[in-house]
């Protein structure tokens, strides 16, 4: 377990006493993961021409920052020995060739990994925008009907409202997402953050803030875990 943890830190190349902060909870919170071998899907959001939404300064595309925070957030998982699951690696869409229909044929491959995972829970990573330019923080969101969907939904909403810069006093929320509507395990939607915020873009853009944000989604996710032992 030692040699894991090691080289999952080498991998993350902590060298800020944020970094060091966020890692050291990865190695507390190790031990408190149940006996069991779990399996948890993310989902990088957008990717190939569907890049999503954009930074209202920078003009950074959501699809980039979505899989930057994605694959920070399958480091903290692995490091914690849990398995991971990827919907998208790189930034090109799963659409296929790029011809009518290719958002619902990127989507339903999409459901195709996630349920062929067999998976603990999924969680989609986004980013968003709002015709109100002070609307800022993070949400998470789940399928109306599903109980477990929510719990998983209300963690991760704790540990977002839980950051001291961008935490907000919200609510898990329901969503009518494709993804979450078609995961056939408990499946949470994160939108990590406001695009059209000056102020959340800014920090988007920093590398440290995409960590503490994957690290966010990690905790809320793992706090969700070891309620099922």
């Amino acid at each position: 377990m030692k040699n894991v943890i090691a080289a999952a830190i080498a991998t993350l190349s902590v060298v800020s006493a944020v970094f060091f902060s966020l890692n050291t909870g990865i190695r507390a919170t190790r031990a408190n993961v149940p006996a069991k071998d779990f399996t948890v899907v993310i989902d990088a959001g957008h990717g190939g021409i569907d890049s999503g939404v954009s930074g209202v300064s920078s003009k950074v595309k959501e699809s980039d920052l979505n899989l930057d925070i994605a694959r920070d957030l399958k480091d903290y998982f692995e490091a914690a020995g849990i398995k991971v699951v990827m919907t998208r690696e790189s930034s090109a869409g799963l659409y296929g060739i790029l011809s009518k229909g290719f958002k619902m044929r990127d989507m339903e491959k999409r459901k195709e990994i996630i349920n062929s995972a067999n998976a603990d829970l999924m969680v989609s990573v986004h980013l968003n925008f709002c015709e109100y330019p002070e609307r800022r923080g993070a949400q998470a969101f789940y399928r109306n009907g599903s109980e477990k969907s929510k719990r998983l939904a209300e963690s991760i909403q704790e540990a977002f409202n839980a950051d001291s810069e961008t935490g907000r006093d919200y609510e898990a929320l329901k969503g009518d997402y494709y993804v979450l509507n078609e995961s056939e395990c408990p499946a949470a939607l994160c939108e990590c953050g406001f695009l059209s915020n000056e102020e959340d873009e800014k920090l988007l853009l920093t590398e440290e803030h995409r960590k503490k944000i994957a690290y966010s989604i990690y905790k809320g996710s793992l706090s969700y875990l070891v309620g099922l032992s």
